[in-house]
């Protein structure tokens, strides 16, 4: 039973960290189009959101084995 809960919220942790990173190609692609003052802004904020969303797939990604090896 343990095992499951950690499993799926190790699941929804690491969906989280996905769509921060479909967020980041999202801007950066945005960026493109902005002049280059603001496109440095906006990439300087993309790579902390990157870092973050990578953060968190990465811990989801560990519960979902961490649940796999309690099932």
């Amino acid at each position: 039973m343990l095992g499951n809960v950690i499993l799926w919220g190790g699941a929804i942790v690491t969906m989280a960290g996905v769509l921060g990173l479909v967020h980041c190609g999202r801007l950066s692609l945005q960026a493109r189009t902005l002049p280059e003052a603001e496109a440095k802004t906006v990439m300087e904020r993309v790579l902390w959101i990157n870092v973050a969303a990578m953060g968190t797939a990465m811990l989801g990604l560990m519960a979902v084995i961490v649940g796999l090896i309690l099932r």
